[in-house]
């Protein structure tokens, strides 16, 4: 029956992203309206907000046992833009005995063994699978309920949550002890206006979020931090690829170089952590750049970016609203802790974030502190949301499976390691490779990069 089915939709309390949550969970009841069901109960994370970690999904499982644990058979997640058919949602989880613990998902597995899930599985790490949320996961209540106690008697103990897909998988597998994912192969992340999704009870709408024209070139300033070590071999593949795209940029280094050119903030470079340099910018972005220019991106001078993209994607925020933006990592959320934008992938910012944070006292507790997590604490203590895409990265193409990027126009990625950046850049980031117009997904020629 629907009404023993709990939908949990992976929303952020930006007003963009809720709105899409709201726009979902409507069409969820409308459609179980139309088939004259009981309605389910459709719960929206960021409104479970009384965790900080609440996107983290594993503090909510005590929550969902104890109160959905009775009458609910199957708890299912997905993400904003998940579409969701309910007749055949409700066919495929008949298909499982609900008495037994069961993970469903669409699997994806890592082709080689990847910095971002620490090399885990390393000998063979195909074999370990985790599910695309994009498509859609469902967990049943007896495998709800085991969690729940679990977390009970042994709290969550990493420090970092960086893939989350991939640590809730590790974490129900329980080294052997838990189930593997079940994958179902009606679970699709297929864009929704394809031919073949006729089979798929879940399909995936958005690639790029476009709200209206992109906005203007001359409405972000981008900051690149790079220090004299990198001006020779790193600055050149910024210039040789998306600087063109920038209308506003500076180079924030440890040494004035005029053929750059780059700007000496005062503030010497540090092997780790680049808070003191990160802040100088900030507070040179709010007091030397036009206040009509609403945005600031600051960037690694290895990072790669879609200025062009990126125009898009802002076009869906409201620049009024303080606004952090970039891929969202954790740090001790089982115990408090706080979320932050990992700066690799870049870090988006409203000019009104930047005046909030600058207005309070919340400052680097050393100059060579990480940037990032110092700003993820800080937005945290102001109460100001993190705004999570994935469309950012910290690592590298190859560091992600295929399967996962192929329903993203990436707006990042991050580090030369063992690649060619020119040509990754032009593979997976360059307006060239940019979809068509009406919308239609492009395969584009996608080297193993």
């Amino acid at each position: 029956e629907l009404k023993e089915v709990v939908f949990v939709i992976q929303s952020q309390s930006n007003s963009f992203h809720s709105k899409r949550a709201e726009d979902l969970k409507r069409d969820i009841l409308k459609q179980a309206a139309d088939l004259g069901k009981e309605f389910p109960t459709v719960l929206l994370i960021h409104q479970m907000n009384r965790h900080e970690g609440a996107w983290t999904i594993l503090p909510l499982m005590r929550d969902f046992s104890v109160t959905y644990g009775r009458n609910s058979s199957w708890i299912f997640f997905c993400e904003e833009d998940t579409r969701i058919q309910v007749v055949q949602l409700l066919e495929i989880l008949g298909r499982f005995d609900r008495s037994k613990e069961w993970f469903l998902g669409k699997a994806l597995y890592d082709e080689e063994s990847t910095i971002i899930h620490h090399y885990a599985f390393a000998e063979n790490p195909t074999v370990f699978k985790f599910p695309d949320f994009a498509a859609g996961w469902a967990l049943s209540m007896p495998l709800v309920n085991t969690l729940a106690k679990k977390l009970k008697s042994e709290p969550l103990k990493s420090d970092f949550t960086i893939d989350l897909k991939h640590e809730i998988a590790l974490y129900i597998w329980q080294k052997g002890e838990g189930p593997h994912l079940t994958p179902v192969p009606e679970f699709c992340t297929d864009d929704v206006n394809l031919y073949k999704v006729d089979y798929c009870a879940t399909t995936f709408s958005n690639f790029l979020p476009l709200c209206g024209e992109p906005v203007k070139k001359e409405d972000i300033f981008v900051a690149v931090k790079t220090c004299r070590k990198f001006h020779g071999d790193r600055i050149p593949v910024v210039k040789q690829t998306w600087e063109r795209e920038a209308a506003l940029i500076e180079y924030y280094s440890d040494y004035a170089d005029t053929s750059i050119p780059t700007i000496d903030l005062g503030i010497p470079n540090t092997d780790r952590g680049h808070c003191g340099k990160t802040f100088a910018i900030l507070e040179r972005f709010l007091n030397h750049t036009s206040p009509r220019t609403p945005w600031l991106v600051i960037v690694d001078d290895d990072t790669l970016i879609s200025i062009f993209r990126l125009r898009k994607l802002l076009s869906c925020y409201d620049p009024n609203e303080p606004v952090f933006l970039g891929e969202r990592y954790g740090y001790g959320l089982g115990t408090g802790g706080y979320s932050y934008i990992t700066g690799g992938g870049g870090m988006v910012f409203s000019r009104i974030a930047v005046q909030k944070l600058l207005a309070s006292k919340c400052r680097c507790y050393s100059m060579d502190a990480p940037d990032d997590m110092v700003l993820g604490m800080c937005f945290s203590g102001l109460g100001i949301p993190i705004t999570h895409s994935p469309l950012f990265h910290q690592a590298r193409p190859m560091d992600y499976p295929k399967d996962y990027l192929s329903h993203q126009i990436p707006v990042s990625f991050h580090k030369h390691w063992n690649i060619d950046p020119v040509k990754v850049y032009f593979t997976w980031l360059a307006p060239n490779t940019e979809e068509s117009h009406n919308g239609k997904k492009v395969e584009y020629n996608r080297e193993d990069l």
